[in-house]
């Protein structure tokens, strides 16, 4: 098909086709990322009928690129991984090392050489951030320690991934198919010669980049033009890209995704992403579309017993790892579960890397086929895998021998220590969450000598309380035995600063049953559900919205010297 304007040609239809395809896939409960990719393959070069031009597809895809890992940059927060680094740091790591030694040496096993079965093995060993946050988000899973694991794993992955895209370049000229190019040049060399210049890049974006764009941002948020606004951070993120590849060797990804850490380090980061978002959507769809081309959909059925053994290592071979590892950390079977069916898929950074090794010569045309099989169907049959989580549960916990295996009951976190004064044994407070609101909490309560007992199902946390000395239960509050462990029945006060209000009424319930004389305290952000809570227990509940209209209205008042009537 020979077309004048083959620019619009390929948008219009990419745009048109990944509407369609997604909006199927959606009525079907699977992600619409798997439709978008079959978009891709309809307009592919390996099917009949409509053809887009693959090389116009791949340059848009390549902002599509920037655009995500903008986005992943904006996105990454120390500080949510520093509140799981223990599990999700050597968790991510292991897992990670594991599905790659399969994958390679699964390659290896098919005739591929180290060069092929490294790249291959890295490409099915890290998930999609898009589909982990949607599956957890339709869940109301994500502000759940499950889901700040899950997260932080990402978050870590991600990274990993980061430094593999850094070190492909140099590398392909060892592993790759164009070694003899320049193989007169030590492997040291090249590979220093890329981190001065990446090390480079990175200095100067945190030196001057720090200071420059949050200033930018600034200025050109007092202008009050929202399309200023957006051309800035748009513009941000493609130039610095483009100018750490060229002038700094640097992979288009990683220049955006520094772009996108040190927007973040704006006040205006929350805005950013949010004008950002819809063209980072719509560029995304191009770019899930233009790996959808590259698929030859021939694979299946040629080759289904190399496609079965991908998804086998993506679902079984990468779940097991996680769940191993979650349990070894002494987290709940639950939790083990979640983290596990999070990461039974992969995603964008797969295709990113697939491709670049496939320009680079580090992976055949072939392996790029098997990934995107592999993510098309581990994407698909992911939300049938979260479904399977409660069941798998349920059973378990109707045979206590195996659930005494996986959920260690002798667990020194799940107790106060023996050594806990009688002060906080009874008449004290138990503070239940100490997240933002929750650590405000304490240090008020702490300052004014008021004895309390923290319960949160964050080991990591509770390990670092401890070390304090602050007295502190491991565990899920909505269990009667975690509140008793913290000697609810005795506590003159129970502070629940947690937001999942299913969870908050188990609480209030095996609390109340256990101590029908104590006093209940409790924030939420739902109007009508603070009325109704406020009705059935004995205590006070605060609705957070309404507390901050009352304090800035009382502030108000007082400037004028008038009392609230």
């Amino acid at each position: 098909m020979n077309h004048a304007l083959p620019l619009i040609t390929t948008v219009a239809m990419g745009f048109a086709l990944a509407l369609i395809m997604g909006f199927i896939a959606v009525r079907f409960k699977i992600p619409a990322l798997v439709g978008y990719l079959l978009a891709g393959v309809a307009i592919g070069p390996f099917t009949p009928g409509l053809m887009a031009n693959v090389e116009i597809a791949q340059e848009l895809a390549e902002i599509g690129v920037m655009l995500l890992m903008f986005g992943v940059g904006l996105h990454f927060s120390l500080s949510d991984l520093m509140h799981v680094r223990k599990v999700a740091i050597p968790g991510a790591l292991v897992q990670m090392i594991v599905a790659t030694l399969l994958g390679g040496c699964t390659a290896l096993m098919w005739g591929w050489n180290y060069g092929y079965a490294l790249i291959f093995g890295l490409s099915l060993s890290v998930a999609s951030t898009i589909v982990l946050l949607r599956a957890l988000e339709e869940r109301g899973t994500l502000e759940t320690i499950n889901g700040h694991i899950a997260v932080g794993w990402l978050l870590v992955e991600d990274l990993a991934m980061v430094v593999v895209l850094v070190l492909l370049p140099p590398l392909s000229q060892w592993l790759g198919t164009n070694a003899s190019e320049s193989i007169h040049k030590p492997l040291w060399f090249v590979l220093g010669l890329t981190l001065i210049k990446v090390s480079t890049f990175i200095a100067l974006m945190f030196l001057v980049g720090r200071r420059f764009f949050p200033k930018l941002l600034w200025h050109v948020a007092r202008t009050g033009s929202h399309e200023l606004f957006t051309l800035c951070v748009v513009t941000a993120a493609i130039s610095i890209a483009y100018v750490a590849a060229q002038l700094f060797g640097v992979s288009f990804a990683l220049g955006a995704f520094f772009a996108g850490m040190i927007m973040r380090e704006s006040a205006f980061s929350h805005r950013a992403a949010e004008e950002s978002l819809p063209l980072r959507d719509a560029f995304a769809v191009l770019f899930f579309v233009s790996v959808g081309m590259l698929f030859n959909p021939a694979v299946l059925v040629k080759q289904p017993l190399q496609v079965l053994t991908v998804v086998g290592i993506i679902v079984i071979g990468k779940s097991i790892a996680a769940f191993i590892i979650v349990l070894a950390f002494r987290y709940p079977l639950q939790s083990a579960l979640i983290v596990s069916a999070s990461l039974a898929q992969i995603g964008e950074f797969s295709f990113i890397l697939a491709e670049i090794g496939t320009r680079l010569g580090l992976l055949p045309v072939e392996g790029q086929s098997f990934i995107l099989a592999g993510a098309l169907i581990s994407i698909a049959i992911n939300p049938l895998i979260f479904r399977l989580i409660n069941p798998i549960h349920s059973w378990a916990k109707s045979h206590p021998k195996l659930i005494e295996i996986f959920e260690r009951s002798k667990d020194p976190l799940t107790e106060l220590p023996m050594t806990t004064t009688e002060e906080y044994l009874a008449g004290q407070v138990v503070l239940v969450g100490y997240g933002r609101v929750g650590k405000r909490v304490a240090q008020l309560l702490s300052e004014n000598a008021v004895p309390y007992v923290v319960v949160d199902d964050n080991r990591e946390l509770i390990e670092d309380l401890r070390i304090s000395g602050i007295p502190a239960v491991y565990g899920d509050a909505s269990k009667p035995s975690v509140l008793i462990q913290s000697h609810i029945a005795h506590a003159s006060m129970l502070i629940l600063v947690i937001s999942d209000t299913v969870h908050v009424r188990k609480m209030i319930q095996y609390a109340t049953q256990l101590n029908p004389d104590i006093e209940v305290v409790i924030r939420t952000h739902n109007e009508e559900e603070a009325t109704l809570l406020q009705k059935e227990i004995k205590g006070k509940v605060f609705f957070a919205e309404g507390e901050i209209a009352r304090n800035m209205g009382l502030y108000t008042l007082n400037r004028y010297g008038k009392s609230p009537i």
